[in-house]
């Protein structure tokens, strides 16, 4: 069994643990590692929520900025506040005009991006630097008094590749997570409004990932509610490439080891996860949360 929260949003709660949540993805990037851009133009990001929404997903996660490996995140390459709202604030509307009751996430790492997103409808801010990569995030969050999502990152993007590996990883993962939620506390963050995400592919090399995945439950005693996103993700593809004999297996390919991987997360303890292909993965989680709950 997992362990039950109740996690508190913008103007609602979740109740968290008697079945995973499915967070489907929205990207409105032109340079995504999923899917290339293929929904950048804001009606097509707006039928494509639309879509997932339709096949299942709880929660809708919007964004406009990519952090795929080598991103220049947070540097003078990365994308400027008013474009990224530029980007997801339509989206957002258009979503919320046909689906009021969608539970929208944004996936920034701005303040002001954040700020504006929660004033514009949405619930949650994901934040993938875990508050880290700018100093006005937490405060922002506070204020705003949303749902929040913790990510554990090694770097910025473009030194993951250069990351050394962890002596002990899993220890030093739910180290750092501690860290993160407890300057986001401090900061005003109500506990019962935190998820943690211990950050699959970010900062983290191919077996480190597969350890994350085998050792995943541990992350339950940081005593948070758990997100994972392993979906399409580099690790994947390697372990597919590898197995098929082929140089690499693209992001579009990797539903099935995606598949096993969330199955794995649900198995360990994850509450929610994020997920390209909700219908694909609403199916898997229904057969896994049979058997957390053990019936």
């Amino acid at each position: 069994m997992r362990s039950a929260f109740t996690w508190r949003l913008k103007t609602r709660s979740l109740e968290l643990g008697a079945r995973t949540l499915l967070m489907g993805v929205v990207n409105v990037t032109p340079d995504s590692f999923s899917d290339g851009g293929d929904h950048f133009d804001h009606h097509k990001a707006i039928d494509h929520a639309l879509h997932l929404f339709g096949q299942g997903a709880d929660i809708l996660d919007i964004g406009g900025e990519s952090t795929r490996p080598g991103a220049a995140v947070g540097q003078s390459g990365a994308v400027p506040e008013g474009e990224e709202l530029r980007r997801i604030l339509p989206v957002l509307a258009g979503v919320l005009k046909q689906r009021p009751e969608a539970i929208i996430s944004v996936d920034t790492y701005k303040a002001c991006v954040a700020r504006a997103a929660v004033e514009a409808g949405a619930e949650i801010v994901n934040d993938v630097s875990g508050g880290g990569w700018d100093d006005a995030m937490l405060a922002a969050m506070a204020a705003t008094r949303c749902g929040v999502v913790l990510n554990h990152t090694r770097g910025r993007p473009e030194e993951w590749k250069s990351q050394p590996k962890q002596r002990d990883l899993i220890s030093s993962l739910k180290s750092g997570l501690a860290k993160v939620a407890g300057k986001a506390i401090d900061a005003g963050i109500a506990r019962e409004s935190i998820v943690l995400d211990p950050g699959f592919g970010f900062g983290k090399g191919m077996d480190e990932n597969y350890e994350m995945l085998a050792r995943f439950d541990e992350f339950a005693q940081l005593k948070f509610p758990l997100l994972a996103g392993p979906s399409r993700k580099g690790f994947i593809g390697k372990a597919l490439a590898e197995g098929r004999g082929t140089d690499d297996v693209p992001p579009q390919e990797r539903l099935f080891g995606t598949l096993a991987a969330v199955t794995a997360c649900i198995l360990r303890g994850a509450h929610v996860v994020r997920i390209h292909d909700v219908r694909a993965a609403r199916d898997a989680a229904l057969v896994a949360d049979r058997v957390v709950n053990g019936q």
